[in-house]
């Protein structure tokens, strides 16, 4: 197989483009650093299709591993063919591949490998043949009667040699493909309670089948659960008549043999007792990983959404981690994030202070100078916001309040990261301090908490936990790259997802910036213990300087391209201290009155020929000069703030609300529309034209109108419509 023409094709992109690439991944380089800086090596390539074609060049360069040895073991027995090498040479996913071994694989001992011991091999063999012969199959067996080999009749010979033509028909790799497409295309998956009687949430699987090809992937893994629980029994069902005609059209060759009804009956034996176990094993892992790609899938675009989401800058903020019993944690904080107060109120049962709640609001809020508070969305939380909008209104306080998803902070409040963070306080502040600075600024908190805690999808915790975890460490990988980061504030945790640095050059970083003060250059990363040149060139361009000596430093300008971009600069008549003053909009103006090209990209190719770099590398350090460290995160829609609260008992069918993507799954998107439970959208009620997954028309975060189309009071759900 030629992997690079391979990968072309699949990816519809230029061999010399995977070429290349291959190259650069080989040499270590990380995919952000390639997404970013080797875009005239690429072709443009973004980050997601480079990280799915090195997943995919791993599989198969995986696969020509294994064709390898699978040819080494054959031929060591002396079995292979050049027909079967070329079989094995052609094979392009690995299950063909094994099925191609497994007549050679070496098994335990089976009923066939101990009929061949007794020497029933050739009888089998001449069985299999079906020549025309006459007289009866026990005459021909009475040859082979060995009480030596413990074979003492015709019938035991005759069952034995059967026995070798079931393994035979049970290994045939294009019987196995044949049985194996057949039973995707036409099984059914069966489900049925395990107890009829006992209610629980899968009763919509109680007595329901389903074709194999068709089921959707989130009932997959809602089944799944079932049967791990014992809830639910699980089979798949195939016509098993027209099974056995199909392999009979391989095995039988001549109907008027005396072994025909024999061969039959084998076939039979074959399917049933050696086939349809291993198929229908196939069959449901194949439904689980087709089912967990794709959940893993939506939980990393559902994570991305949270990790993009717009940060609100420059608001002195007070956050509140909502509870019962044990009260709301208050915490305070100024504009950097930086704590100010904290404290404990109780304004939910049992206690119900509101009096005292309000007291100690309206202090913070009059002291600190608050422009917003932050409720978090667990245990209480719509009781605590209720509580927050009537203050809000009481005092006429020109101040908004807005819930914050607060998945993964007790996660993050109890970890060891937190403890090193804030050795001072407990558990509890941490937690309602790092609610607030979730809205500050969501990338550079999430990033301290396992990915798998902060996302949003559907059962997060049934699927292939390493896939999911290596998914979203890309994500965040992804994310906290093309926002970049500040040097000089960086947490370890935000630093370690840069390219090219880990957790502990992470650590040295700021333990180097703590001990020597600000860095003031990017070159004097190389000074950090471990940062080496090969480290440097992956992070260099990811990390920013605000005030450092050189105005490039605070942008995406990789350290490589200074001389160019100074070189343009000097040539445009451009300061460079414009960079830190909000960048020079007239640089694309001054580069057409220079080159008096027809077009813009025509003048800034004969200006990337000029300074020899690469027209996308030098379009992109026009993008910087333009808008020095643009934050992508300024397209996401903004943070959706209130100053009211409804109850459910307000909510009317047909009612027109905004709200907010809280999670998207297989089957629509919940949105929170401001009552204790998010409304669900389904996804036939996304569009009036067929979209093929919820994720084309919202992500997490996204503000939408909705209408109100059902409601049931006593299950506290809300239908929702897009279609207005």
């Amino acid at each position: 197989m030629n992997i690079i023409q391979k990968l072309a094709a699949e990816f519809k992109v230029k061999v010399t483009q995977v070429e290349q690439t291959i190259a650069l991944i080989d040499e270590g380089n990380t995919i952000p650093f390639i997404a970013r800086y080797r875009k005239e090596v690429t072709g443009g390539l973004t980050d997601v299709t480079l990280r799915d074609m090195d997943e995919r060049l791993k599989y198969l360069r995986n696969l020509e591993e294994r064709k390898e040895e699978v040819i080494r073991l054959i031929e060591e027995q002396g079995k292979l063919t050049e027909d079967l090498k070329a079989e094995i040479e052609k094979a392009e996913v690995l299950q063909r591949v094994e099925d191609l071994y497994k007549p050679f694989k070496q098994k335990k001992a089976t009923r066939a490998s101990k009929a061949k011991e007794k020497g029933l091999e050739p009888l089998a063999m001449f069985i299999y043949a079906q020549l025309e012969t006459k007289g009866t199959p026990e005459d021909e067996a009475q040859k082979y009667i060995n009480p030596e080999k413990e074979v003492n009749t015709a019938a035991e010979a005759l069952a034995g040699a059967l026995d070798i033509i079931a393994e035979m028909i049970a290994d045939d790799p294009e019987i196995t493909k044949a049985v194996r497409e057949k039973t995707f295309a036409s099984g059914i998956i069966s489900t049925e309670a395990t107890d009829p009687e006992e209610k629980t949430v899968y009763d919509m699987y109680y007595d329901r089948q389903e074709a194999l090809a068709k089921i959707p992937n989130h009932r997959v893994l809602a089944v799944n659960r079932g049967e791990k629980e014992k809830k639910l029994k699980v089979k798949v069902n195939v016509n098993v008549e027209e099974i056995h005609a199909l392999i009979a059209k391989d095995v039988i060759k001549n109907e008027k043999s005396i072994f025909f009804g024999l061969l039959q009956d084998t076939i039979a034996d074959a399917y049933k007792r050696l086939m349809a176990p291993s198929i229908e094993r196939e069959m449901r892992n194949l439904l689980t990983e087709r089912a967990e790609a794709e959940a893993v899938k939506i939980f990393a675009k559902n994570t991305e959404s949270l990790l993009m989401a717009p940060p609100v800058k420059g608001k002195r903020v007070i956050s509140i981690d909502p509870g019962y019993r044990t009260g709301c944690k208050v915490a305070a904080l100024d504009e950097t994030g930086k704590l100010k107060a904290y404290t404990t109120v109780y304004p939910t049962e049992p206690k119900k202070d509101i009096a005292g709640t309000e007291a100690v609001l309206k202090k913070m809020v009059e002291k600190y100078n608050i422009d917003i508070i932050v409720v978090g969305n667990g245990t209480a939380s719509r009781e605590t916001e209720e509580v927050v909008a009537n203050f809000i209104k009481k005092n006429n306080y020109p101040i908004q309040y807005t819930i914050v998803n607060e998945a993964g902070a007790s996660v993050y409040s109890a970890s060891k990261l937190a403890t090193e963070e804030y050795p001072d306080l407990d558990v509890t502040t941490r937690g309602a301090m790092s609610l607030g600075r979730r809205l500050q600024d969501p990338l550079a908190e999430l990033v301290k908490i396992d990915p798998k805690s902060i996302g949003v999808g559907q059962y997060q915790h049934d699927i292939n936990q390493k896939l999911l975890e290596g998914a979203l460490t890309n994500v965040v990988e992804n994310c906290v790259n093309r926002v970049g980061v500040d040097l000089n504030t960086a947490s370890p945790s935000l630093l370690s997802y840069i390219a090219g640095i880990n957790m502990g050059i992470a650590k040295n970083i700021v333990a180097y910036r703590e001990e020597k003060g600000k860095f003031t250059d990017r070159k004097e990363l190389l000074k950090v213990s471990k940062l080496g040149e090969k480290a440097f060139g992956q992070c260099a361009g990811f990390l920013r300087i605000a005030d450092g000596k050189n105005p490039l430093d605070a942008t995406s300008v990789h350290p490589e391209s200074y001389g160019a971009a100074k070189a343009m600069m000097e040539k445009l008549g451009v300061d460079p201290e414009a960079i830190r003053k909000g960048g020079d909009q007239t640089i694309e103006k001054k580069i057409k009155e220079i080159y008096k090209a027809k077009s813009l990209s025509q003048s800034i190719a004969k200006m990337a020929e000029e300074l020899g770099i690469g027209e996308l590398t030098l379009t992109d350090i026009i993008e910087e000069m333009k808008k020095p460290a643009r934050d992508p995160r300024e397209d996401a829609p903004p943070v959706v703030f209130r100053n009211d609260v409804k109850s459910f008992e307000d909510l009317k069918i047909d009612m027109e609300m905004t709200g907010t993507v809280r999670n998207v799954v297989d089957f629509g998107a919940f949105v929170d529309i401001g009552v204790k439970n998010d409304g669900l959208v389904h996804i036939s009620q996304m569009s009036d034209k067929y979209i093929k997954h919820p994720m084309d028309v919202v992500s997490v975060g996204d503000t939408v109108k909705v209408k109100i189309i059902s409601i049931d009071y006593d299950k506290m759900k809300v239908g929702l419509t897009m279609k207005l």
